[in-house]
């Protein structure tokens, strides 16, 4: 059975990010990535990029937010 989840690319925020292909559930204009104590904020574009799970729409780092503790 394929895949069919949306996914995403993403571009730019911290390097050890585990993950830069993710599911977008549902496909927007924000992503909110858990990620060591607070969230990596990533922004859709307009441009795709050829992966290996063909081509793929790109979503830009923008801030991260840190949860409270």
């Amino acid at each position: 059975m394929a895949d069919t989840a949306a996914k995403a690319v993403l571009e730019g925020g911290p390097e050890e990010l585990p993950e830069r292909i993710v599911p977008i559930d549902p496909p927007g204009t924000e992503l909110k990535i858990p990620f060591r104590n607070g969230y990596e904020h990533f922004r859709a574009t307009s441009r795709q990029q050829n992966t290996s799970e063909g081509a793929l729409p790109v979503y830009e780092w923008w801030e991260r937010t840190e949860l409270p503790g």
